[in-house]
Parts: C-alpha cells; structure tokens; sequence
C-alpha cells in the first residue's frame, strides 16, 4: 500500500465526481452564452467546460457537451445561429463536464433532424467522434457519469473530416490531461479547440490515474504552439478555445506553457536532490504563479498540482530505470 499514491487517485476520483455534484447541486442556474470566435466557429460557455461548435448549410459539429441539464440551453443556442442538423461530437476526453451532455444530444437529435431535414432519405444520423482511449474510459466503469459513447473512436495519430466547406483534423495528444485527449482544429477558421489540456484560467488537471502526465501535457502545448500562427504584434491570428475560461491566442498557450516547464524543472530538480514529497510540497515551487492561477474557486489547488507533477516525474523516472 503506498498512502501517498492512494492519496492522488482519490483525488482523481473525486475530481470527476464533484465536476457533476456542483452542477446537479443547483440545477437550473447555469446560463448558456455563446461567442462568435472566427469564421464559423462560435464557443459557448456556462457551468461544465466550454462547448465549441463550427456551423454552415451542411450541419453542426460540436466539440464536447457540457454537463446534461445544459443540453437543452445549448441546442436552442446553437439553432439561434443555423437550422442545420447538429451531424458530429467530438469529444476531448472522458471527463464528465465535458460528455456529460452526450447522451441528452444523442436522444434530442433524431427528432430534431428529421424534422429539419425536412424528410430527406438518407439524412445522415448524429456521429459521436474520441479517441479510443476515450470510449475506453466511457465502458471501464471509472466514469462518473454514463453518456452516449463515440461510435468513431479512432487510434491514429490524427482524424480528418470536412465540413461546411472546411477542413477539420482532430490531433491525439498522448499522456497529457488524460490518455485520450484530443484537440481540433478548424484550418479554415483557424481556431483551435483545446480541451482540459489548456486551462488559462487554473493549474492544469493532470490526470495521472488515467493516463495524464506533466511530459505529456507539455508536449501537447508545444504541438498547439506549432499549429498556432499569431496575427499583428503576436496579438490575434489563431484563436484557441481552452477546456475552460476566456477566447485565448498563441501568447497566451506560451505563457501557460512556459509556466508549466518552469514547474516541471523546479520539481524535477528537488526530486534529484532527494527531496520528499512533503518538502517539495514545503518549498512552494509555484508560489509565484500561485496568485494568477489559484483562487478561492479554483478546481486544482497548489498543492494539488505539485503533486500531481511529483507523481507524474517519479513514474516516468521508475518506468526509466
């Protein structure tokens, strides 16, 4: 029995578990609000993680679904901008408030689409897209919640459709916030839609019982960063939608970034000096970024972080030997 790893995955548990108990603690609260991005992609945010949606004559697209009791908010959003049928979901990962609405889609969509389909043979039905990690996760029984599951998991490095007119690849990121994140990029919009592996907001949630890692994590901004093209005085150009908080650009996935590898290299050098967890911990390797990403409503705490950094180094560092 090892305290301190069951300590980190009860967390973990939790984690998800209360993504949903403060939702459903309150429901009817959350409100929906929608913001034209770029081109043709708009995010919609309220309680649970931010739902992106790229929208023209052909259908919708939607990335992630929020918490259940959102879905109807959302949908009735998402028509204010196109009668289009809503035809694929992607999903970034298995996390509730970010699948949760999968199922209430899933079930809302066939009436909707034969009605706005205007009784067309054929008609193409709702797609739901992940990684295979994802589905994965969705049948193990580790899911806090139970929603409609990805009927297109795929296990590639990438995934690539069109629609409306735009090229849309979806990219795996191996190891980052989980083992089966994703993120999407709109080529033509050029938008980004991120998932939990961008977080402008908080420290990141690294996952590390499913399959999460600080090296992963990194590596999968650094990858964000090449498919980012900033606009005037590396303000603008490519827009990224994070997991959750505000509209970002390329300096604002560099800056969250470079906060991340600073981290990493603090632990990873206390770690070779011998220092325990707990004196790491004492040390506040995060102090001075601590006041930008930790507040009284933050979902990762200091200290949280470290240790899910600690824990990610020391894995890496066993599997190494």
């Amino acid at each position: 029995m090892n305290p301190r790893a069951d300590s980190l995955r009860a967390f973990a548990v939790q984690a998800v578990v209360a993504l949903a108990a403060l939702f459903l603690a309150a429901p009817g609260r959350a409100q929906v609000a929608i913001y034209h991005v770029q081109g043709n992609v708009y995010m919609l945010a309220g309680d649970g993680g931010n739902i992106t949606v790229q929208v023209g004559k052909e259908g919708v697209l939607m990335v992630d679904t929020g918490f259940a009791p959102m879905a109807g908010q959302v949908m009735a959003e998402i028509q204010k901008l196109t009668p289009a049928p809503l035809l694929f979901i992607v999903n970034t990962h298995a996390h509730p408030d970010h699948v949760g609405g999968n199922d209430a889609f899933a079930k809302m969509v066939p009436e909707g689409q034969a009605e706005l389909a205007g009784g067309r043979a054929g008609f193409q039905p709702l797609k739901i897209i992940a990684h295979g990690n994802v589905l994965n996760r969705m049948t193990s029984g580790d899911s806090a919640s139970h929603p409609g599951l990805p009927q297109d998991e795929y296990f590639t490095p990438f995934k690539d459709l069109r629609l409306n007119g735009e090229a849309i690849v979806i990219y795996h990121e191996p190891n980052a916030h989980t083992d089966g994140d994703s993120i999407v990029l709109f080529r033509g919009s050029d938008v980004i839609s991120t998932g939990d592996i961008f977080t402008p907001g908080g420290y990141p949630f690294l996952d590390v019982e499913r399959g999460g890692s600080v090296q992963g994590e990194i590596a999968a901004l650094n990858h964000i960063l090449d498919l980012t093209v900033p606009g005037k005085t590396q303000e603008g150009g490519t827009y990224v939608i994070p997991g959750h908080g505000r509209i970002c650009d390329e300096a604002d996935v560099v800056e969250f970034r470079d906060m991340l590898v600073i981290v990493r290299d603090r632990i990873r050098d206390m770690i070779r000096k011998g220092m325990t967890l707990d004196q790491i911990k004492a040390a506040r390797p995060t102090e001075d970024y601590d006041t930008e990403y930790v507040n009284t409503a933050s979902f990762v705490k200091a200290d949280q972080f470290v240790e899910a950094v600690y824990r990610s180094l020391a894995a890496k560092q066993g599997s190494s030997r």
